[in-house]
């Protein structure tokens, strides 16, 4: 790889890093080129899932498994900026607009206001992500998020590559994601799935989390008339979930 390639990389690393993370890099591209750092979103996610599984190993001797699991949950939503989080809100409240079809739900999501529809939601997805974790526990935990982050970041670079956008502006709009983006992104969350789970394990938490990807398009083409930045970031947050579901049930079998 020649010296401007590799800084190319790296630049489009670090951005991805900045957007998908709170940690304060300092960037010389602009923020147009968040296409181009779509490869590196599974690696963020990874370690991302590393940092809160770190957390709940050195939590759970001490505290125990729930409070673990608890202090993970927080750590990934934390360390994000509550990012997916905020769009799994925003698309539950879409979810439960009445009336007016497609622009109806885009105006509610658009609504900084968090709803009903967006707070149970919000409970349900950190409730089931806790009593995953808590149940899996230790190094089994802390692996599970790191797969699970990595592949929830990769169900919404095929969810981005395969929905239009609903809006002309926006991230949805903003963030065009290609095909040859997507199987770039795909060797680590496959590696990491395939190596540090058993093999058919780490296959069910992929599957889970391109389930998620496929049902985010299908509801966001049918709901919104295609993607939106909240959609993305839905996907993220339950395609982690669906992964570390998959990955309980996938142990008890």
């Amino acid at each position: 790889m020649s010296a401007g390639r590799a800084e190319r990389a790296l630049r489009s690393g670090a951005l991805a890093a900045t957007f998908l993370t709170v940690v304060p890099l300092r960037l010389t591209r602009p923020a147009g080129d968040l296409g181009a750092a779509a490869p590196w979103f599974p690696v963020v996610g990874a370690l991302v899932g590393a940092l809160a599984g770190g957390l709940l190993v050195a939590a759970e001797p001490l505290a125990g498994a729930q409070v673990a699991a608890t202090l993970a949950v927080v750590a990934l939503v934390g360390v994000t900026g509550a990012l997916h989080a905020d769009g799994l809100a925003d698309c539950a409240d879409g979810l439960g607009a009445r009336g007016g079809g497609h622009a109806r739900r885009l105006a509610v999501m658009r609504d900084p206001a968090i709803g009903v529809f967006g707070a149970l939601a919000l409970l349900a997805w950190g409730g089931l992500l806790v009593a995953a974790l808590a149940r899996l526990g230790g190094t089994d935990a802390l692996i599970a998020l790191v797969v699970a982050a990595a592949a929830g970041r990769w169900a919404a670079l095929l969810h981005a590559a395969t929905t239009a956008p609903a809006r002309p502006d926006g991230l949805g709009a903003g963030f065009a994601v290609t095909p040859a983006a997507v199987a770039l992104a795909a060797p680590v969350p496959v590696a990491l799935a395939v190596v540090l789970e058993p093999p058919l394990q780490g296959l069910a938490a992929l599957l889970a989390a391109v389930a998620v990807a496929g049902l985010a398009s299908a509801w966001a083409r049918r709901m919104l008339g295609g993607r939106t930045g909240d959609t993305l970031g839905a996907t993220v947050a339950l395609g982690e979930l669906a992964a570390c579901l998959a990955l309980v049930v996938a142990a008890a079998l």
